[in-house]
C-alpha cells in the first residue's frame, strides 16, 4: 500500500504556482480546507482562478485570497455569502463565472471522470443559457456546460489514513468528493491520520488513489465564520408569513422528499415535525433534515443550505453535492418549496435576482425550480411598494419557465390547472376583490370546497 506524503501547510501553499485553476472544497465555511488558504495567502501566488461554492467569507478561507488579490477569476454559484466577491466582481477587480449550483457539483464530477461536457435543464429559457449551446432533448430544452478541472484541488475532509483513504464528516463532503477526482494534484487537509488499516474500506468516501498530499490541521470555531453557532439562524416569525408556511405544510403528504429554499419556506420547517412524515432535502448533501439545535454549531451538526446547523432526524443520510444535485435533477425530490419575486401567468418564476443588483449568488434554486416533480412558490401577494408579484409577464431575470404549479400569498392559494393560472382558494381575511386588485395577471376561479 502506498504512503501519501504528509507535508505542513506552508509546504502545499507553495506547491500552487502563479495562474493555476484552484479547486477549494467547503460550502460556506464548512468543509472548507481554511488553513491551506491560509498558508496561500501568506505566499505571493498570484493570477489564480478559483473554483468553488463561493469565495468563503469576509477575511476567512478564499476571503483571505480576495483581499490579497491573489484571484484573477471566480467560478462558483453563490458569491452573495461574501459582500467583498460581490463589490470586486462589480468593480472588475476579478472576472467571475456564475453557474446554477448543480451545474458546478455536475462539472466538477465530468471532470474528474473524463466527461467533456454534459447538458442539463437547468438554467434553459434563464440568462444563464446566454452564450452557451443547447440542444431539444426529450422534447426538453437542455444547456450545454463544459466540464471544469483544476491544476490543484484543496479539499478539507474529517479523517484520512496514511494511504490518503478519506472519510468526510456529516454535510461537509459538499464539493470535497467530487474535487478530489478533478485535479492533478490534490492536497488533503484533514483533522486526523491515522495508520493504514485502521479506517473501515466500507465507510471511505475518497479512495487514497485521489490524494497526493496530506495536510493535518485542527478546525476552530473561528474557522467556520458564520456557521460556527445557530445565532445567525434566527428567523423574524411575521404571523402572515407564518400564515403561508402554514398553509404550504398543508399541501405535503407523508412520505413525501421536500426540499425548502430560503425565505419564508425555512419557516416550514419548524412546522414540520416526526408524525408528519415528511423527509427534508437539503442541496449541500444531506436527507433527514431535523429542527435547530439548542446551541452549538458546525463542530457539532450538519449545516443546511442556508450554512445553518441542524439535527438529524433518525433514517437520515448524508452525501456529497454532485449527489445532492442528481437527486434533484432526476426527479428524486417530491416538492421544492421556494421563495419567489415574481411568477407569471405562463408558470415562470423569478426568484434570483433584482434589478440594480448584480447577477451573482444563483445557487441551487435553476436546478430544483426545473428538477423537483412539484413546485410551490410561496411569498408575500405584493412587493413593499404594492405592485403586484403574480404578473402577466416576469420582467426579473428567471429562474425556470413553465414550471410553478402552486402559489401560496398571504390572500390566496393559486394552482396552474391545465395551464391555466387558477385561484382555489381565499386566505382567511382576504377578499375576492382585494386579490384581483393585487394581481395583474389574469386568473381563473375555482374555489375548492
Amino acid at each position: 500500500m502506498k504512503a501519501v506524503p504528509q507535508i505542513s501547510t506552508e509546504e502545499a501553499a507553495i506547491l500552487v504556482r502563479d495562474g493555476d485553476v484552484v479547486m477549494v472544497g467547503g460550502f460556506g465555511m464548512t468543509g472548507t480546507p481554511v488553513h491551506l488558504l491560509n498558508a496561500l495567502a501568506q505566499t505571493q501566488t498570484h493570477d489564480l482562478t478559483y473554483i468553488a461554492n463561493n469565495v468563503g467569507e469576509p477575511g476567512l478561507g478564499g476571503g483571505r485570497l480576495l483581499r490579497n488579490g491573489q484571484i484573477k477569476k471566480a467560478i462558483g454559484s453563490f458569491f452573495t455569502s461574501n459582500p467583498e466577491a460581490v463589490q470586486a466582481a462589480q468593480s472588475g477587480a476579478i472576472a467571475f463565472e456564475l453557474l446554477p449550483q448543480g451545474s458546478l457539483a455536475e462539472a466538477i464530477r465530468a471532470g474528474g471522470a473524463g466527461i467533456g461536457a454534459f447538458y442539463t435543464p437547468a438554467g434553459a429559457g434563464t440568462v444563464m443559457a446566454a452564450d452557451r449551446e443547447t440542444k431539444l432533448i426529450g422534447g426538453q430544452l437542455h444547456v450545454c456546460i463544459p466540464a471544469l478541472r483544476a491544476h490543484v484541488a484543496l479539499i478539507r475532509a474529517w479523517k484520512a489514513d496514511t494511504a490518503g483513504n478519506l472519510i468526510y464528516r456529516m454535510t461537509e463532503q459538499n464539493f470535497n468528493k467530487a474535487m478530489a477526482t478533478a485535479a492533478d494534484l490534490v492536497i488533503a487537509e484533514v483533522e486526523q491520520i491515522v495508520p493504514v488499516g485502521e479506517l473501515d474500506p466500507n465507510q471511505i468516501h475518497t479512495p487514497g488513489s485521489y490524494v497526493d498530499y496530506l495536510v493535518q490541521a485542527h478546525m476552530t470555531l473561528e474557522d467556520l465564520g458564520s456557521s460556527a453557532t445557530i445565532d445567525g439562524g434566527s428567523k423574524k416569525l411575521d404571523p402572515a408569513r407564518a400564515h403561508i408556511a402554514r398553509r404550504a405544510l398543508a399541501e405535503l403528504k407523508q412520505g413525501d422528499v421536500v426540499n425548502l429554499g430560503v425565505g419564508i419556506p425555512t419557516l416550514v420547517a419548524d412546522l414540520i415535525t416526526i408524525e408528519h412524515g415528511i423527509i427534508l432535502h437539503t442541496e449541500n448533501g444531506m436527507l433527514g433534515v431535523g429542527p435547530a439545535p439548542a446551541a452549538g454549531g458546525a463542530m457539532d451538526y450538519p449545516v443546511n443550505a442556508g450554512k445553518i446547523p441542524v439535527t438529524a432526524l433518525p433514517g437520515s443520510s448524508y452525501f456529497d453535492s454532485a449527489d445532492s444535485f442528481a437527486m434533484i435533477r432526476g426527479g428524486h425530490i417530491d416538492v421544492a418549496i421556494m421563495g419567489g419575486l415574481q411568477v407569471d401567468a405562463d408558470a415562470n418564476l423569478a426568484n434570483w435576482a433584482v434589478p440594480g443588483k448584480p447577477l451573482l449568488g444563483v445557487g441551487g434554486a435553476m436546478d430544483l425550480a426545473s428538477g423537483a416533480k412539484r413546485l410551490i412558490v410561496t411569498m408575500t401577494h405584493t412587493n413593499h411598494d404594492g405592485s403586484p408579484k403574480i404578473v402577466p409577464e416576469c420582467d426579473l431575470p428567471l429562474t425556470a419557465t413553465r414550471v410553478v404549479d402552486t402559489i401560496i400569498t398571504e390572500l390566496a392559494v393559486f394552482h396552474f390547472i391545465d395551464g391555466m393560472l387558477t385561484m382555489t382558494e381565499l386566505m382567511p381575511g382576504a377578499s375576492y376583490d382585494e386579490v384581483r386588485a393585487k394581481t395583474s395577471a389574469t386568473f381563473a376561479e375555482q374555489i375548492r370546497a
